[in-house]
């Protein structure tokens, strides 16, 4: 279904009749998950995002450093992340058992921004896939619980972190409600990490502890500052979308990598890049047209950083999710009002509509790639001779779930996939006349319930 709507602009604006873009099988047979699609986004609940924000605040000061403030106390990190943990097993409680409720424990520091041996904890959630063939694929959304006022040293001031990151973390809180609802071929990981304030700890240490454990993590979904600030005022915000953030060159490139990327111009098709514009074709399809994400080819903001960049350094596809506009008044800033101005990241600045939309947004990419058939295996682009054809083997996509494949390519100044064609489940190679040299050609597997994000083949001689 977002294959063909998504073709459909394609063709008008490159001035072809619809006749001559075929649909894709997949793009066909989609109707057939919309149902289940439709239920997703339906129980998204802007009630629950709000009620879930506010309980995060209730615990005054989720900074990590606050670990050992007893949990019975009701207040810093170790009671929200116990509160966190309760979640995730009602969640499961309510649908069987059907996830997995875990955490990732270690001691950090001393170090920068933490001047003591530390204990922090990743609480995540496993809905473990149920196609044998599939459930080592994941699939992974991620917001991080801890927040901060003005001193990331201060463990006692109220540090409310509605926005940064209440906002995220209620997203991955409700993609788990909602999800664990249904059964998904690949498995999915709903996760809260800690540590952000104090430079991505949590999130580095879940991702080096991904990639020890041979994790086939196929993409990460990272969510902070989503609340969709409303101060007062401010014309400038817009409601209708999010920013995706992604990388162009892999934090993890080889010397070999670089060579092989600027030989062969695919600056702008890295793994996590690939995963944005299969974003965005979701949310083309799934959702109104008045809440769409907006690419932004960059890893992240100037001077900031993220959690989806641990795991881009240990070499996986990761994207960020941040509101279009930030008040920075309203993130690590200590509770007070000077000159009329109010200070603090209270709950009264998130819109809980918004959230809602992100929310919608990510659980629609978790599901469309849990569905979806893995990419095709070692897809080369071959370059044995010269001529003005192009021609791309590859191997079956591993699980079975491919029905077909399809080729896709676009110009090299073209942002988005423009041109395709579709080879049957048994094919194993494609020739077309279109040259190599003028366009970036990728492929993908097609499958009954979705599509996998496009690989880029590299060339072979």
């Amino acid at each position: 279904m977002f294959l063909a709507k998504f073709l459909t602009g394609c063709a008008l604006v490159m001035g072809i009749s619809l006749s001559s873009v075929a649909q894709t099988s997949a793009a066909k047979k989609k109707a057939d998950v919309a149902p289940e699609i439709r239920a997703i986004l339906h129980d998204v609940s802007a009630q629950q995002i709000d009620a879930n924000i506010n309980k995060l605040v209730s615990f005054g000061n989720r900074s990590t450093l606050s670990s050992s403030v007893p949990a019975e106390s009701g207040k810093g990190i170790a009671a929200a992340r116990e509160w966190i943990k309760s979640e995730f097993e009602r969640y499961s409680k309510e649908c069987g058992g059907c996830l997995e409720v875990k955490t990732d424990e270690f001691t950090e520091g001393p170090v920068d921004r933490i001047p003591n041996p530390t204990q922090i904890t990743n609480v995540y959630a496993v809905l473990r896939g149920s196609d044998p063939a599939n459930a080592d694929r994941m699939v992974l959304v991620t917001g991080h619980y801890d927040s901060r006022n003005s001193d990331t040293l201060n463990t006692t001031d109220v540090a409310p972190g509605a926005n940064d990151d209440g906002s995220g973390t209620a997203v991955s809180l409700e993609c788990a409600r909602v999800m664990s609802k249904h059964k998904f071929p690949a498995t999915i990981i709903f996760l809260t990490v800690a540590g952000e304030e104090q430079g991505l700890n949590g999130s580095r240490h879940f991702a080096k502890m991904a990639k020890a454990q041979g994790w086939n993590l196929e993409a990460v979904l990272n969510n902070d500052i989503v609340g969709g600030n409303k101060t007062p005022g401010d014309t400038l915000q817009d409601p209708h979308t999010v920013r995706v953030f992604s990388e162009g060159i892999p934090a993890n490139a080889t010397d070999a990598d670089l060579r092989m990327i600027r030989a062969t111009g695919t600056e702008n098709d890295s793994t996590s890049r690939e995963l944005a514009r299969y974003i965005q074709e979701v949310g083309k399809a799934d959702l109104p047209k008045t809440f769409q994400p907006t690419l932004i080819y960059r890893r992240d903001r100037f001077l900031r950083g993220g959690d989806h960049t641990g795991f881009n350094q240990e070499g996986f596809a990761a994207v960020r999710f941040t509101e279009w506009r930030e008040d920075f008044n309203h993130q690590h800033q200590t509770l007070r009002t000077e000159k009329g101005v109010q200070y603090g990241d209270l709950p009264k600045f998130v819109d809980f509509d918004y959230v809602a939309n992100v929310a919608r947004l990510n659980a629609v990419t978790l599901a469309s790639l849990a569905m979806a058939p893995a990419p095709p295996d070692n897809a080369k682009l071959q370059t044995k001779d010269l001529d003005n054809n192009t021609t791309i083997t590859w191997k079956a996509s591993p699980g079975g779930l491919a029905t077909g494949y399809e080729v896709v390519w676009r110009h090299t100044f073209a942002p988005d996939w423009e041109s395709h064609k579709d080879f049957p489940a048994d094919a194993t190679t494609a020739t077309l006349d279109v040259s190599k040299d003028n366009v970036i050609f990728g492929i993908r597997a097609v499958g009954k319930n979705g599509m996998s994000p496009v690989v880029i083949p590299p060339p072979e001689r």
